[in-house]
């Protein structure tokens, strides 16, 4: 039970990345809750981020998640769009620097080669399918998205917004009202 005066987090969503294809993809629902309240249906959770060449979502505070684009884009300018050292650059810094380490969120991260869940833990998570899910429904969107990758002939935007259905029909933090990025 809840106490009153406990402290609500705003971060219940779905954010789901796959790259399947020759396509990238990252597709959110758009609620917002606070304690068990939708406050909010479209919230924009992806956005393309280093000249439209990758595409990132998060799950938590949305102050802190802009924050950590913001971040995370000007590792990419450092090291030139690459992926990689932008990623493992920006996990050191959110884990080390007095002000990131307080930041509240999970960054999503792809282009059409490589794909990455960061963390303020220092964590940097490189699936081996290409899928990624962060939020109270990224676990039915991980499991539905390998289904749907193993047993069906669809592309990734199809994979992505069945995926989705999927996942808000049985996640409560989790709509029906999607905001979908692509890379082709």
């Amino acid at each position: 039970m809840r106490r009153y005066n406990e402290t609500l987090r705003i971060d219940a969503t779905t954010v789901l990345g796959v790259i399947h294809k020759g396509q990238a993809v990252i597709a959110s629902d758009g609620q917002v809750t606070y304690g068990d309240t939708i406050l909010k249906a479209r919230a924009r959770k992806v956005h393309k981020l280093y000249h439209d060449s990758v595409l990132a979502g998060f799950a938590g505070s949305a102050a802190d998640a802009f924050t950590l684009f913001e971040r995370f884009e000007e590792k990419l300018e450092r090291f030139n769009g690459g992926m990689g050292r932008a990623a493992v650059d920006m996990a050191k810094d959110w884990r080390t620097d007095r002000y990131l380490r307080r930041l509240d969120a999970h960054l999503a991260v792809l282009n059409k080669e490589k794909i990455f869940i960061l963390s303020g833990n220092g964590d940097i998570i490189e699936p081996d399918d290409n899928i990624i899910a962060i939020g109270s429904g990224g676990p039915y969107a991980l499991a539905a998205a390998r289904a749907l990758i193993k047993h069906s002939k669809l592309n990734a935007i199809e994979i992505v917004k069945e995926t989705m259905a999927i996942t808000a029909s049985i996640c409560i933090y989790t709509n029906s009202h999607l905001t979908i990025e692509t890379l082709q």
